[in-house]
């Protein structure tokens, strides 16, 4: 061979293995694409957008490794109605339950205290359906005497009554679906303070009684004292009812009573299409009550509402912000009576026949 076609050889197997060392380079251990010099693995490649973290989805199916999105890493997993009866007896500061897929009969309840670092909690995807097994069963889910428990991501659905809470306090009810129920879906009452009632998903009320299917129910009204709360003002005080979604509803979307003060109601979303036993999304019967960045449509008569059932009540409240596309006759917010009630002029009103309220607003 003469000397001018091995030099075109060697020069061929030159830049032939230099592609190699360009592919190598450019590629990582898999094949996939090197996401920079140092990068942990999944990190961006230099000079790109980092992607946003993902939110966790209680909603989302199981991961490959049983766990549950958006859920905390279980202390035990339950499957059956047994196993979620066992244990909610007394479990201990830090448990936390999560719930297999499935449909689980009956009613439950959870009882004892956890701590504010070690709260006791019950979650599960929507697929994780308690089933009270029929409208005039009574409560689907009781927190009764319980203290920093969370409830999320589960459904609860076919009870007289959705999720009740009885001398609860610093515990949390989040992003559960309710629906399907005979009387109101979520109920916090005798003395019940320092709660949350976050993101839930609350339909289908009233199917026993329409005159009882609120949605969100807060204390309880002055003729049940006796019977609930030692003849005295049922003061469910502090709660926070922030992000909820609520239609089909046949009372109001949230019902605050008399006795109940101090509370926030923000930044939720009402549908009174379905409204048959009242005449307002919201009723408000407390007093000190901050009403925030809610908006509402279809309703019967008004908005939003104030009552005093009883001196001293009923009064103190501000409405901030909200919004209210009636579809009918009533005013955005009337304050019956007035008394020292606040709506700012930040609040908004549409298709309200009567205008925004039956008192200037205040800047």
């Amino acid at each position: 061979m003469t000397k001018r076609p091995l030099a075109l050889l060697a020069v061929l197997l030159t830049l032939a293995l230099g592609a190699v060392v360009l592919a190598m380079a450019a590629t990582g251990p898999s094949g996939g694409r090197d996401s920079g010099a140092g990068a942990p693995p999944g990190a961006p490649a230099s000079g790109s957008a980092p992607t946003p973290s993902a939110v966790p989805d209680a909603t989302a199916p199981p991961s490959a490794s049983g766990a549950v999105p958006g859920c905390p890493e279980a202390t035990v997993t339950v499957a059956t109605d047994g196993e979620l009866h066992n244990v909610l007896e007394e479990p201990e500061p830090g448990t936390v339950i999560v719930l297999a897929d499935g449909v689980y009969e009956g009613n439950f309840t959870g009882t004892g205290d956890g701590t504010a670092d070690r709260p006791i909690t019950v979650c599960g995807s929507a697929r994780a359906i308690l089933d009270g097994g029929g409208i005039e069963e009574g409560y689907v889910f009781h927190l009764d005497q319980a203290a920093h428990w969370v409830l999320q991501g589960f459904t609860v659905r076919n009870g007289q009554k959705g999720v009740m809470a009885d001398e609860v306090t610093h515990s949390v009810i989040r992003g559960l679906t309710v629906t399907d129920t005979g009387d109101e879906a979520v109920h916090l009452r005798k003395f019940s303070t320092d709660n949350r009632v976050l993101g839930n998903t609350i339909s289908d009320t009233g199917q026993r009684k329409p005159k009882f299917g609120e949605g969100i129910y807060i204390g309880t009204a002055e003729s049940n004292w006796c019977d609930i709360s030692n003849c005295k003002p049922d003061r469910s005080d502090r709660n926070e009812i922030v992000g909820n979604t609520i239609s089909a509803t046949t009372a109001e979307s949230v019902d605050i009573k008399e006795g109940t003060s101090n509370g926030v109601l923000r930044d939720n979303r009402f549908d009174g299409a379905g409204l048959k036993e009242a005449d307002s999304w919201v009723d408000v019967k407390g007093k000190g009550w901050t009403i925030a960045g809610n908006a509402g449509t279809n309703s019967p008569k008004d908005g939003y509402q104030t009552h005093e059932i009883l001196d001293g009540w009923g009064t103190g409240n501000v409405f901030r912000g909200n919004t209210a596309h009636v579809n009918g006759p009533g005013y955005g917010y009337a304050l019956t009576p007035v008394l020292e009630n606040v709506v700012e002029c930040s609040n908004r009103a549409t298709a309200a026949k009567s205008g925004l309220s039956n008192e200037p607003c205040a800047s």
